[in-house]
């Protein structure tokens, strides 16, 4: 499968590259900096690119089999809100006008229901540093969920992502749609190893098709 992917020097991106060049795709990372990813697998291509360039992202985008965005400008960013919704966007639109026909969006945990009418961004618990990340993830899915014309994905990690789950690859996990996945013990957690291997099984065996869902142990 040839494969576009953005955000591929991220916390998750990386991962999510390395789980497809193992699976032996094609992969095309766009990066602003080309020169950060130095991996010189034969099946891996670096192109330079901006995300906020519909028209640019739109040519390197042609003739590609799938869009993956795990594009974040960075949770201390000041303008995380209006940076997030520009590139993502454009990533969306661009994926539309270059004729691909499939997207998956890694947005975040933050829209999950977890009682009725009652999204985890909204409970006094949810850390303030990160909400206007995740409202600007929060609004795309919003915004995704009138697309007609793509074949998209969008894709809530577990609510624990960040807190020593990092370096454990299972390779097993359960979904969800709307609400967290829980353990036996209560928690909502996925390595970050393993958000790739969610991503990459969808990527291959597309089961959420104009959907948002979610995975944990």
């Amino acid at each position: 499968m040839k494969i576009i992917l953005i955000g591929a020097t991220g916390f998750v991106g990386s991962k999510i590259l390395e789980e497809l060049l193992n699976r032996n795709h094609t992969v095309t990372a766009v990066l602003r900096n080309p020169e950060k990813l130095q991996n010189k697998n034969p099946l891996l291509s670096v192109v330079k690119g901006d995300v906020f360039d519909e028209p640019q992202l739109e040519g390197i985008f042609k003739g590609q089999d799938l869009v993956i965005s795990a594009y974040n400008p960075g949770w201390s960013n000041p303008d995380i809100y209006a940076e997030f919704i520009k590139g993502s966007t454009a990533i969306l639109q661009a994926t539309k006008s270059a004729g691909v026909a499939r997207l998956i969006l890694i947005g975040g945990a933050g829209s999950l229901y977890i009682a009725p009418g009652v999204q985890l961004i909204d409970t006094p618990e949810f850390p303030a540093a990160i909400k206007p990340g995740a409202q600007a993830a929060r609004d795309l899915l919003e915004t995704i969920k009138t697309e007609k014309e793509l074949d998209w994905t969008y894709f809530s990690p577990a609510i624990e992502m960040h807190q020593g789950t990092a370096g454990i690859r299972r390779g097993t996990y359960r979904t969800g749609l709307e609400n967290p996945v829980f353990d036996e013990n209560g928690r909502s957690i996925l390595s970050v190893e393993d958000v790739a291997v969610v991503i990459a099984d969808e990527s291959e065996h597309p089961k959420h098709s104009r959907q948002r869902f979610t995975a944990a142990y």
